[in-house]
C-alpha cells in the first residue's frame, strides 16, 4: 500500500522536544474502510500521532497524507473529510449541548444543521440533554456529545481517543454497536486509540502496537494473540509494555 490508496499515510514521522522524542521515525498505512487501534502505554506516542494526523501539532521529520492530501502543505483539503473525539477535550462548558453541536456545524457549513443534530440527537440519545450546559453533564453524557461532535460532517477519517471511555458497559457497547454500524454505511476509516483491549478486538482490523515512539509490532488483534502465545489482546500489551518480544525474551 502507498500513500496513494491508503486512507492515512505516516512516512519516518518523528517529534522531538528538545532532549525528548516523542516520536521515532514512525511509519504505517490505514487502509481505506477499516478500522486500526495506534496502542502503547502513556508516552508511547499515540496523542502525539493523532494530534499531527490532525494538524494540531507540525512533526519534526516525516509525511502524513490524509485522504491522498499532503497534511504538512494542504491540511485543509483533507480535514472537512476528517473529524476527531476524545472525552478528555471539553466543548465550551457554558454552552448547551444544542449550542455547541451548531457552532461545529457552522464550522463544517453544514447543510441542514438542524436535521442533522436532530439525527444525532435520536441517534445518541441526546434530546434530553439538548439545552443543558456542557459543564453540568456527567462523564459519559460528555462522552455522548463527544462522539455527536465527531460525526456531523460524516467524515471520511475518524479519530477517536479512547471513544467509550466513562461510560457503562452497556452503553459503551451500544456505541461500539453505532460505530460499526456507521462504519459499513459510510465506509469510513477510523484510527483509535484505546486502553480497552476488548473494544480493540471487537472493532479493529488492525492494532499497530507503539512503544517510546516506534512500531514494535503489527497485526490482526488474534495474529498478534496467536504470535505471542496468549489467550488476550491484553495480555500481548502486557508484553509488549513491558518489553518482552513474542518469544518470551526481553526485546531489544
Amino acid at each position: 500500500m502507498d500513500a496513494a490508496t491508503a486512507a492515512i499515510s505516516v512516512r519516518n514521522l518523528s517529534k522531538r522536544y528538545a532532549s525528548v522524542t516523542a516520536i521515532d521515525n514512525l511509519s504505517f498505512d490505514v487502509a481505506p474502510g477499516t478500522t486500526t487501534a495506534l496502542l502503547g502505554g502513556n508516552g508511547a506516542g499515540k496523542t502525539t500521532t493523532i494530534s499531527i494526523l490532525l494538524g494540531v501539532l507540525l512533526p519534526s521529520d516525516g509525511a502524513v497524507c490524509v485522504l491522498g492530501e499532503d497534511m504538512l502543505r494542504h491540511r485543509y483539503r483533507a480535514l472537512p473529510r476528517m473529524n476527531f473525539s476524545s472525552p478528555y477535550v471539553d466543548l465550551p462548558r457554558r454552552l448547551t449541548v444544542k449550542e455547541n453541536l451548531r457552532i461545529y456545524g457552522r464550522l463544517y457549513a453544514l447543510r441542514d444543521m438542524k436535521a442533522r443534530i436532530a439525527e444525532l440527537g435520536e441517534a445518541l440519545e441526546l434530546m434530553p440533554l439538548m439545552d443543558r450546559p456542557f459543564g453540568n453533564l456527567s462523564s459519559g453524557q460528555k462522552t455522548r456529545v463527544a462522539l455527536a461532535k465527531s460525526l456531523l460532517n460524516e467524515p471520511d477519517v475518524l479519530l477517536l481517543d479512547e471513544p467509550t471511555a466513562s461510560l457503562d458497559p452497556d452503553t459503551a457497547d451500544w456505541i461500539r454497536t453505532f460505530l460499526k454500524a456507521y462504519q459499513e454505511r459510510t465506509q469510513a476509516t477510523f484510527l483509535m486509540a484505546s486502553h480497552n483491549m476488548g473494544e480493540v478486538e471487537r472493532l479493529c482490523d488492525d492494532v499497530i502496537m507503539l512503544r517510546t515512539g516506534r512500531v514494535v509490532d503489527r497485526g490482526t488483534p488474534q495474529a498478534l494473540i496467536d504470535q505471542y502465545g496468549r489467550q488476550t489482546l491484553e495480555e500481548v500489551f502486557l508484553d509488549i509494555a513491558r518489553g518482552r518480544a513474542a518469544d518470551g525474551t526481553a526485546a531489544q
